[in-house]
């Protein structure tokens, strides 16, 4: 079995906990990924369990955020919106403006 690079909850659960961290909402959140609201939770419950730590507050119908939960999804959302520049940068410049650091230079290589 390969051993994962980084030490992080699934893209798809940190997906779920952004969305529903932006919107602060189960409900929202689920209608934006098109899944259910119990698919979103499931996921959230997954990497809280991961975690050991809750990252929402559960209040009837909506959520809050927790100290860590606000603490992930300011990386979070600074990280997504630093890989948007850059994605839109590539869209309208081509790849002209891109630039591969040598490591990576060296692994296309082989």
């Amino acid at each position: 079995m390969v051993s994962q690079y980084y030490d992080l909850p699934s893209l798809g659960a940190l997906t779920a906990f952004e969305v529903s961290a932006r919107h602060l909402s189960f409900k929202l959140a689920a209608s934006e990924l098109g899944v259910t609201s119990g698919e979103i939770s499931r996921q959230i419950e997954a990497i809280e369990d991961d975690l050991g730590v809750p990252l929402f507050v559960r209040r009837g119908t909506g959520v809050m955020l927790t100290s860590a939960g606000k603490d992930i999804y300011s990386v979070l959302a600074s990280s997504l919106s630093k890989a948007s520049d850059v994605v839109r940068t590539i869209r309208r410049d081509g790849s002209r403006n891109v630039t591969m650091p040598p490591a990576m230079r060296s692994r296309r290589r082989g």
